[in-house]
């Protein structure tokens, strides 16, 4: 199907934008507010999700669609005279790790606020696409938490394992120094429109609980302007300093891997972990940043060896350790021909976080008819695979499909106080409605 006018248009001018700043890697951008015209509006409009929480106005994507035109003339006009005001982000929370008690703040914007932040995301990515390093894999085009995996498992099975920096950034989207962050955009970006504009985001305010506030730090999650500030600031402070001035002075091979806020760090020789280690928080320190004292840690990650080779022990008796990152738990483990690879497993705070989400779910909707939950729990039980259905983590997905059926079971046994199915009788209600087999299929 060819691509409409509006969309090739679009195109042509951020490709454009891309071509400039990849010729010219120092190339400040004065002026690139006009690129931002109804056509892009537009396109911004068609990426941007529709099935979200409306913000602070209430206003659905539905109602904005009404008189879709009228308001996106009128959201342009307001950006480009800067009298757009950008509303508060209303700020809900949801669930983190495996503890209930345990919640992360996001932000939720306005649906037209959302809008304007992807126009205006769409033309930073186009700048700063050609900045980025191979190492950080979030929220990039063309760019996954698998493909981030895997390059994980090639290196180390190249380097037959090392030492793995395994790193975790104490809120990170909390705390991102506003200051810096408009330092990091000064060396690219100094268009007058798009840096009001961004800096109105910055101080727009949360409400909370008909509270309103305003942080001095950080950027909300759940903002769609959030990720690609998150990376600038992350790749001046992380990516671009690795590359340039600790590898060169580090005696043994060094890799970097970064997601968002999560990353790890794969090194060669011990010596040169322990320096990293130990300059590590200085750096972070630097920008306002602070690495969690618990969860950042060295691990020793060599491939087994000696006589654990020969007598067939299991990795832990070697001494080498696992490490967890995007979900995973990583490990060495035995092939099919016996000899050691790195296998990953899903961690077992999200497999824990999966089975309560499913607890919570068939309880609070088990007076609801068995074919609608059928349905439901198809479309989460395959979710799930997608993510963590990578080859290696079979036993981990075997595991969860025998608990969401004992899961499922227990709450439809209490539709009723007269309700007694046993399993025989589940057996055959199974049979009418099978869930899937979570097969490993995704190589990563």
């Amino acid at each position: 199907m060819p691509r409409s006018p509006n969309l090739e248009n679009v195109s042509t001018r951020l490709q454009r934008i891309a071509q400039l700043a990849r010729e010219d890697r120092k190339r400040v951008f004065l002026s690139l507010a006009h690129h931002i015209d109804i056509e892009l509006l537009r396109e911004a409009y068609r990426l941007t999700r529709k099935d979200g929480a409306p913000g602070v106005d209430g206003l659905t994507a539905a109602a904005y669609a009404e008189n879709l035109e009228e308001n996106l003339q009128s959201l342009l006009d307001r950006f480009k005279s800067g009298r757009y005001t950008a509303p508060p982000v209303r700020r809900v929370y949801i669930p983190k790790g495996s503890d209930p008690s345990k919640t992360r703040p996001i932000g939720v914007p306005t649906f037209e606020d959302k809008v304007l932040q992807r126009a205006v995301t769409m033309v930073l990515e186009a700048v700063y696409e050609q900045d980025f390093l191979d190492c950080s894999y979030a929220f990039r085009p063309g760019r996954s938490a698998h493909q981030a995996i895997g390059t994980l498992r090639k290196l180390l099975m190249k380097m037959e394992g090392g030492w793995v920096l395994e790193a975790d950034i104490q809120g990170y989207f909390e705390n991102l120094d506003h200051g810096q962050l408009r330092g990091f955009l000064d060396q690219r970006v100094r268009d007058g429109v798009l840096r009001r504009t961004i800096d109105k985001w910055l101080k727009a305010g949360v409400l909370e609980e008909g509270q309103l506030s305003h942080p001095i730090t950080g950027t909300p999650q759940g903002g769609v302007a959030s990720p690609i500030l998150s990376n600038i600031y992350l790749h001046k402070v992380l990516d671009e300093w690795f590359a340039e001035v600790v590898k060169p002075r580090l005696q043994g091979a060094a890799y970097l891997l970064r997601f968002a806020d999560d990353f790890v760090l794969v090194l060669q020789l011990e010596a040169d972990a322990r320096r990293v280690l130990e300059v590590l928080p200085k750096r972070f320190g630097r920008f306002g940043l602070r690495l969690h004292p618990d969860k950042t840690r060295l691990v020793r990650f060599e491939r087994p060896r000696g006589q654990a080779e020969s007598r067939g022990a299991e990795p832990h008796e070697e001494g080498p350790r696992s490490f967890d990152f995007l979900g995973f738990t990583h490990y060495w483990g035995r092939s099919r021909r016996g000899g050691w690879v790195v296998t990953r497993k899903t961690a077992t705070d999200r497999f824990t976080r999966a089975l309560r989400r499913f607890n919570l779910w068939c309880r609070g909707n088990r007076h609801t008819p068995i074919k609608w939950q059928h349905e439901k729990l198809l479309k989460k039980l395959n979710g799930h695979r997608d993510y963590y259905g990578i080859t290696g983590n079979s036993r981990a997905l075997n595991s969860l499909l025998h608990w969401v059926k004992r899961i499922w079971r227990k709450w439809l046994s209490r539709r009723s106080r007269t309700s007694n199915l046993t399993w025989e009788r589940f057996n055959l209600l199974l049979e009418r409605y099978p869930l899937p087999n979570l097969r490993a299929y995704r190589v990563a």
